[in-house]
């Protein structure tokens, strides 16, 4: 009986293992057979270099230049302290700081460790120089973005840094790893997908204890491509160089291809900080900067526009037949409504709609404003572009605002009241633009009403791009903006114009100048916008300073910015 038990038991057991046989080898054969593989072969990858980006005439504005790294085969190491001893006395470290960091980057013995990154060529000379000394130790070559220009062109251009983890999800759908670098913002962000290389590796077989056994492939990385922009560093040089470290922003179009020729915002960082911890360790953290170093006020700053706004309420009028080129207004220095006065500069007497321009004549626009009415000045507000984005190539464009009656009373946020009207005529109040919408404007304007979109690049890959080819008119007559025109001219040619410093036979200026109110106990804002025409063709031009005080302050800016690029034939 108990023989028989026996058998039954030692039977139970072999189908058992014979089951667990067939189990492991018919039905989860291959999933066994592709651990093994993956477990057999390892992949060590190599980045690919990132495309050059150049302005309009071929200048490196953005390049990479080489980087030399301090790598560890930790299966290779023979005598770790004789390792460490040499790297301290080589790299001028601390020995223990360098087995910290060894042992914290330490993942397989296969797989190789960054110890350092970055080091000088003469310590990379001497390392390798040793390398028969200490067979786990090598130089990798790599790469590091740099910038030229430093300060200049920051904004524009971005930065790049591997991908944060936070956007790793996000990044992983287009091939990216976490240790993948990246375009942070600007033009390095806005066209990465063609600026960064294909990634290359190595194919390795190891054996069960993780040693490399032999190379099995070797795929090459593919370097990005090089970009051209529509920057000529010359112009930006020179902004940089006029706005100072003034919080303000310059921008400067083509007027017939929408090419940005300039477009400078301050203060400015150093994007080589991103990239080099020497430059970050001396310069401290740029994001607590209360000035906000970071932000491009050229297309993400939102400031009240003041008396440039006019323009577009001037050809509202016009358009509307609510006034004619000969309308006239008596300014006393302020306008009176509901116990209430809305001031101007000074009294200027009676004015025409070309003096208004010129003069800046606040109490003009009270009067044109009440008699179109808000709804009006909205329709042709968003006509010229204001309040939306012009969808430039790169990313954190702001839409600044313009207000709507209509649609503040259905959503009943907010009463309108005439007061309202009367500051939304001088672009006061809740009316918000960037420096590179009223650009836009005023190309639009130089134009005689065709509206070219602003860009920035110019090829990819040596490749011309042309989907920014985009051209819109305006449903607004021509004699129009001829009036309007002769206003802006005035500004400058008139002995008593808000720009008349500007006034000069080199150059041909026309413009509008603004003094825009802000916060409580804070310098007003100061604006110049305009085009500047010459044998090369048409420039619009954005002058901002941000608490700037008096629009004098800007137009000055303009001044000397403009009879340089004219000294140096660049307009």
């Amino acid at each position: 009986m108990r023989i028989k038990i026996v058998r039954i038991v030692v039977i139970i057991a072999f189908l058992s293992i014979a089951g667990s046989l067939f189990y492991v080898q018919a039905v989860k054969g291959g999933y066994y057979f592709n651990l093994s593989t993956n477990n057999r072969i390892r992949v060590v990858p190599m980045e690919g270099w990132r495309g050059r980006i150049y302005d309009r005439n071929g200048v490196s504005i953005a390049e990479n230049r080489i980087a030399y790294n301090v790598m560890i085969t930790p299966q290779a190491i023979e005598d770790m302290d004789s390792l460490f001893d040499f790297l301290s006395e080589t790299l001028e470290v601390d020995k223990d700081r360098l087995i910290r960091q060894y042992k914290s980057k330490k993942n397989t013995p296969f797989a190789p460790v960054q110890l350092m990154a970055d080091i000088a060529q003469q310590q990379a000379i001497v390392l390798e120089e040793n390398r028969y000394r200490f067979p786990s130790l090598f130089v990798e070559e790599n790469f590091k973005r740099y910038y030229p220009l430093k300060n200049n062109s920051a904004h524009v251009l971005g930065y790049v840094g591997k991908v944060n983890r936070s956007s790793i999800k996000r990044y992983k759908e287009y091939g990216y790893s976490p240790l993948s670098v990246v375009g942070q913002s600007g033009i390095e962000e806005y066209y990465d997908l063609n600026l960064r290389g294909d990634e290359g590796g190595l194919q390795v077989e190891v054996n069960s204890r993780g040693q490399q056994v032999r190379l099995l492939s070797l795929k090459e990385p593919v370097r990005g491509k090089d970009i051209a922009l529509t920057l000529d560093s010359r112009v930006q040089e020179l902004a940089a160089k006029y706005l100072g470290n003034r919080p303000g922003a310059i921008v400067m179009m083509d007027t017939a291809t929408g090419e940005i020729i300039g477009m400078t915002s301050a203060p400015s960082f150093d994007p080589n900080y991103f990239v080099d911890p020497k430059i970050r360790k001396a310069e401290g953290n740029v994001f607590n900067n209360e000035n906000s170093p970071m932000m491009n006020r050229a297309i993400s700053g939102r400031f009240p526009p003041g008396s440039v706004f006019k323009i577009p309420v001037a050809i509202c009028g016009l358009h509307t037949k609510k006034i004619k080129p000969s309308s006239t207004y008596h300014c006393k220095g302020f306008h009176q409504m509901g116990g209430i006065r809305f001031g101007c500069t000074y009294p200027h007497g009676d004015q025409n709609l070309v003096e208004s321009i010129a003069h800046s004549c606040n109490v003009y626009y009270y009067r044109m404003g009440l008699k179109v009415g808000a709804d009006l000045l909205t329709q042709y507000a968003l006509m010229f572009g204001l309040g939306q984005l012009t969808h430039i190539d790169l990313p954190y464009e702001a839409q600044g605002h313009i207000p709507n009656r209509k649609q503040g009373l259905l959503s009943k946020k907010r009463q309108w009241y005439p007061g309202d009207t009367l500051n939304f005529s001088i672009g006061q109040g809740d009316v918000l633009s960037t420096p590179l919408q009223l650009t836009q404007m005023m190309s639009t304007i130089a134009n005689d009403g065709v509206e070219v979109r602003p860009h920035l690049i110019k090829s990819i890959g040596g490749v011309e791009v042309n989907q920014f080819d985009y051209r819109r008119q305006l449903d607004i007559d021509e004699e129009i903006f001829k009036v309007v025109k002769r206003g802006m001219r005035a500004t400058v040619t008139d002995y008593t114009g808000t720009a008349h410093d500007l006034d000069n036979r080199e150059i041909f200026v026309a413009g509008k100048t603004g003094t825009a109110q802000s916060a409580p106990n804070k310098d007003h804002h100061a604006w110049f916008a305009g085009y500047t025409k010459s044998d090369k063709g048409h420039m619009a031009f954005c002058v901002f300073l941000e608490h700037g005080g008096s629009s004098h302050n800007a137009v000055n800016i303009t001044r000397q910015l403009l009879l340089h690029m004219k000294r140096d034939g660049l307009i």
